[in-house]
């Protein structure tokens, strides 16, 4: 192989990776594809979308189905709209599917509510298909004290004007969860809420629990009612039971303050009987004392023996006689 040969071979190869190279860079065939869709797209246009870093398949896809759809949306818009975080193409489906349905949504409209976090796609099939949100079992209390439990099916439409900055699915839950807690406990029975449980959503439907959210309540209806505890009954049980722990109380304390009292007294009595016993044991010391110095004669002394005596022989006799009062007569 001489040297020209091999000079063209190089030449080839150079050549196939330069094309190469520059069709990855440029999308020549989605160039292509938009001219064959009648959407007139300059290919720098392309090449610029590649320099700043935006993929051109999300830009130009979306802006052949808008105009195969009949919309009036610049390629401008729908760069701008990617390069701010958004999806272009759920956007583009949105305003699609809005203009079949003849609902008014302009792009600014529904981008700003694909770049709030909110899928404007579904919020638009909404606005057509009006959704049904379940609640959980919401217990309430009627008058009476018994505890009735509801379940209900809440059929919204969505409001496009008021998806930006408008509240969710939540807060209608809430709301509605809040209106029957209300609804039951204004009851006199839970009698009358077994027999009209649309009453309940009568009432929590008049309240206008859909303002400041994201949806159009269309109806509330009470798909479940259940009898729960009897709160009544089981607050008036554990009041008794707190009555009675507090009379115990105060029983308890009566009792403590009687005991003390008792020991009080039998404290003094044991006092006063000690010093009756010291006093006594100071007698014969005195009487001694008044024998030695002759306060006191032996005929005296006598005279006191006799006495205590007498008075000893009184008290046996008196015991004596109590004791045969107290006997039966028939055991005699």
């Amino acid at each position: 192989m001489d040297a020209t040969t091999l000079f063209g071979i190089i030449i080839v190869v150079i050549a196939i990776i330069l094309l190469v190279t520059l069709f990855s860079f440029i999308p020549v065939m989605l160039w292509i594809s938009a001219l064959a869709a009648g959407v007139r797209i300059s290919i720098f246009t392309l090449v610029g979308m590649r320099l700043r870093r935006v993929i051109p398949g999300r830009i130009v896809n979306p802006l052949i189905k808008a105009h195969k759809a009949g919309l009036d949306v610049a390629i401008n818009q729908l760069e701008s709209h990617y390069l701010a975080g958004g999806n272009v193409d759920r956007v583009v489906n949105a305003l699609i599917a809005a203009q079949r349905a003849n609902i008014e949504l302009t792009f600014e409209r529904c981008a700003a509510i694909d770049l709030a976090g909110r899928d404007v796609l579904e919020a638009v099939q909404m606005s057509v298909n009006p959704k049904v949100i379940e609640t959980p079992f919401i217990a309430g209390v009627a008058m009476d004290g018994i505890e009735v439990k509801a379940k209900a099916r809440i059929t919204v439409r969505a409001n496009i004007d008021r998806l930006v900055g408008g509240a969710g699915e939540e807060t209608i839950i809430a709301r509605v969860g809040e209106g029957i807690v209300s609804t039951i406990g204004s009851s006199e029975n839970h009698k009358k809420v077994l027999e009209n449980p649309d009453l309940i959503s009568q009432t929590v439907l008049k309240k206008g629990l859909d303002a400041g959210t994201a949806f159009e309540i269309l109806s509330i209806d009470i798909a479940d009612v259940d009898i729960g505890k009897n709160i009544g009954a089981i607050l008036q049980t554990d009041q008794a039971e707190a009555d009675k722990k507090i009379a115990q109380a105060k029983a308890e304390e009566r009792r403590a303050m009687a005991v003390a009292s008792e020991q009080e007294m039998v404290a003094k009595v044991q006092e006063m009987r000690a010093k009756v016993v010291e006093s006594e044991a100071e007698v014969p010391l005195a009487m001694a004392e008044a024998l030695r110095s002759g306060n006191l004669g032996v005929m005296d002394y006598m005279n006191y023996r006799n006495i205590m005596a007498d008075t000893e022989m009184r008290n046996s006799i008196g015991k004596a006689t109590d004791q045969n009062q107290g006997e039966d007569p028939n055991n005699k």
